[in-house]
Order: C-alpha cells, then sequence, then structure tokens
C-alpha cells in the first residue's frame, strides 16, 4: 500500500513538471509568433496568437488544481513541498508570459496596415530575441534544477532592462524625425514594454528555481537597469 502511494505521489509530480514544460513551450512559441506577426504585419498569425491564449490558461488552472489537490492529500513537507509551490508559481508566471505575447500580436493587429518605420522595429526584435533566450534558459534551469543557471538568468536581465531604454530612446527619435511615424512608433513603445516584463516573469522563474533547490530566495536585492528618473511606459490591460 505504501509503495503503491508514492507511486501515486512520483506520478503526480511526473504529471505537474510535464505540464509546466508544455506550459513553456506554448508560451515561448508564443512571444516569437507575436514578434513575427509585429515584423511582418502578419494579421493572421497575431491572431493564431491570441487564439492560442486560452489553451495556457487552460493548463495554468490544471497544474494549480493538481498541485492544490497534492498538498492537501500527501501533506509534503520540505523539498516536496517545494516542488508543488514551485510549480504553482511557475505556471502562473509562465501564464502571464502568454498574455504579454497575446497584448504584442492584438498590438500587430491593431497596427494593420498603417505606415511603418521598419529600422525601428529593429531594437525590438533584439529585445525580443533576449527575452526568448531568458525564457529557454530559466525553463532549463528548471528542468534541471540548476539553481546555478537560475541565477545566471537572474543576473541577466538587467541587459533587458538596457534594452528597453535604449529602444525608448530611438522611438523616441524616430517620432521627432517625422510626426507620421508617432502611431507606429508609440504602438511600439507598448511591445517593448510588454518585452521587459516579460523578462521580469523570466526572473521571478529563476527565482523560484532557486528557492525549489536550495529553500532559499536570492539574498540580494534584484539587479535593475534603469535609474529612478528613466521615463516608463506603462501598458495597463494590453489593449490599450
Amino acid at each position: 500500500m505504501v509503495n503503491h502511494t508514492m507511486k501515486a505521489y512520483d506520478k503526480e509530480l511526473d504529471t505537474l513538471e510535464r505540464r509546466i514544460a508544455e506550459m513553456g513551450g506554448i508560451a515561448e512559441k508564443m512571444v516569437i509568433d507575436a514578434m513575427d506577426a509585429l515584423s511582418n504585419a502578419d494579421t493572421v498569425l497575431a491572431h493564431q496568437v491570441v487564439a492560442t491564449d486560452p489553451r495556457l490558461d487552460a493548463l495554468q488552472r490544471e497544474i494549480e488544481n493538481l498541485a492544490v489537490m497534492t498538498i492537501a492529500r500527501r501533506q509534503p513537507v520540505a523539498v516536496d513541498l517545494r516542488e508543488l509551490i514551485g510549480a504553482i508559481r511557475i505556471a502562473g508566471d509562465l501564464e502571464r508570459v502568454g498574455d504579454l505575447a497575446k497584448n504584442i500580436a492584438k498590438r500587430s493587429i491593431k497596427i494593420g496596415a498603417e505606415a511603418r518605420v521598419p529600422r525601428a522595429i529593429v531594437g525590438l526584435k533584439h529585445m525580443n530575441e533576449v527575452a526568448t533566450e531568458l525564457m529557454k534558459d530559466v525553463l532549463d534551469a528548471y528542468a534541471q534544477r540548476d539553481a546555478e543557471r537560475a541565477r545566471e538568468v537572474w543576473e541577466r536581465d538587467v541587459d533587458l532592462d538596457a534594452l528597453e531604454d535604449s529602444v525608448f530612446r530611438d522611438l523616441l527619435t524616430h517620432m521627432m524625425e517625422d510626426p507620421r511615424n508617432i502611431s507606429f512608433c508609440a504602438h511600439l513603445l507598448f511591445c517593448s514594454k510588454n518585452i521587459e516584463r516579460i523578462g521580469d516573469h523570466a526572473t521571478n522563474i529563476a527565482e523560484t528555481v532557486i528557492y525549489l533547490v536550495s529553500g532559499q530566495a536570492p539574498t540580494s536585492e534584484r539587479p535593475r537597469g534603469r535609474q529612478e528618473t528613466d521615463v516608463d511606459i506603462e501598458a495597463a490591460g494590453g489593449d490599450a
């Protein structure tokens, strides 16, 4: 009976890990596809990104429900409890990453065929590549329970913040050069904020992995890439 119970518990943990991996794969693809849709004015792909989001939401609910039920049935302690709490946290961050990718896709649909400034997207594409790399590395760190690799992701988020500041300045320059660029570049400002927030969620996942492995969250302050005086853009709601 004990062996059966332990096997069932292991199966529940394996299911959670598989669902997290599935969420991670979907979220990564949404981020990549959203930027491709924006870069290529591909509204069909943008609509596909938006349509994918409910699948990510459903997986998050499944993970949360399974984790809560497992905690209630098994009453785990120490590392086992951290595994379950970590799964809930990571699922929440991945769901938000999907929302942010969806926001970019919706912004792409809003832009449609209006006048574009192709060179203005270059910096955004670079930001997105960095954010996608952070996501991939932190999900690998989770799969391997590699706290050191997670800490590297945690430290590299500052690079994405610096890129966002650079993109912000470039977009302002494009708007000042020609008033016809204002509408398009304003949309890109919101997209850049969404990408920066994707990096924040990758950093959150890194902190969860460190906690899961060591039992302690990072003790030092999270690296910051901007000063308090820097201008910030709030992409409230994502549909603005």
